[in-house]
């Protein structure tokens, strides 16, 4: 018995005839029929009716169908994870991060290489909206980004959810409070993150909403350098609370009217993985965060 006398036993039976099966196979129709000859000699049993104009299965031909599929199932399922495995050995990933976080991804990668030490992997620092576009076009199989509202078209693991926080050095005339509305920003100089950042696209979007653009005077890629310009009083400091409520001679405020929050996670299409690579970093990455 041979693989391919399964395949044309098989396509008979969902054809209803050799003529267009033979069709679908894209091969001569007696060829169709000499092999379904020789599997019935094999096994000793008539597999189809040929005596009407439709072809019919035969009890034999039902009760030998479904093996039939199932090693063919199987067939196909060997050559699946050959592919894998080949693809693991062989394939590339491209991962992006936002140039902020607290994700160890020196040590993710690291690990990675050890599991995986075939696998080419490819790091590219940007900005959250040229990040999503990566994810979406396909540079690019996972990134870690920031974000208020999860993107269409992705997946996300999230890797941290704080409340994002206007904060002043100590003695500054707010210092005296503890939440500030977001309105009341619209004229004070701000420093925050640079634009295609999770936490300013958060920012500028709220503040449209209540009818203002914020007056940015001074821009950082990192919320503990921006932390460090406020206290020196360059600026309300828009950064997460983490940062805010843990630097010396810092004084947080909660916005609120609306309360505001920052998202980091882990991104990928929502299609799925691209390849066999692309989904063991992504599975690699999600354990360990």
């Amino acid at each position: 018995m041979e693989l391919h006398q399964l395949v044309y036993f098989v396509a008979v039976a969902e054809e209803g005839g050799f003529t267009r099966a033979a069709q679908r196979l894209r091969i001569a129709q007696p060829g169709v029929s000499a092999q379904v000859k020789r599997l019935e000699r094999e096994l000793g049993q008539t597999l189809f009716d040929r005596s009407g104009r439709a072809v019919r299965l035969t009890a034999a031909g039902e009760a030998v169908l479904p093996y039939a599929r199932a090693a063919l199932q199987a067939v196909e399922g060997a050559r699946q994870a050959a592919a894998a495995l080949a693809g693991l050995a062989r394939g590339r990933v491209a991962v992006g991060a936002v140039t902020s976080h607290d994700v160890d991804l020196p040590g993710l990668l690291a690990d990675f290489h050890a599991r995986h030490p075939g696998i080419e992997v490819t790091l590219v620092e940007d900005g959250t909206d040229r990040l999503v576009a990566g994810l979406r076009d396909g540079r690019l199989d996972a990134a870690v980004i920031a974000y208020g509202t999860l993107p269409d078209g992705l997946g996300v693991h999230v890797v941290t959810d704080e409340a994002l926080d206007a904060a002043v050095p100590d003695g500054h005339e707010l210092a005296g409070r503890d939440r500030i509305p977001l309105a009341e920003l619209r004229d004070r100089p701000l420093v925050c993150l640079p634009r295609g950042s999770g936490i300013r696209a958060i920012l500028d979007a709220a503040c449209a909403a209540a009818g203002f653009a914020p007056r940015v005077v001074f821009e950082a890629g990192s919320p503990g350098v921006l932390a460090d310009l406020a206290r020196r009083g360059l600026g309300v400091a828009i950064v997460p609370s983490s940062i805010s409520r843990n630097r010396p001679g810092l004084h947080a405020l909660e916005l609120t009217d609306p309360a505001l929050r920052g998202r980091l996670g882990l991104a990928w299409r929502a299609s799925g993985p691209a390849s066999p690579a692309a989904a063991a970093w992504l599975a690699h990455a999600r354990a360990r965060l």
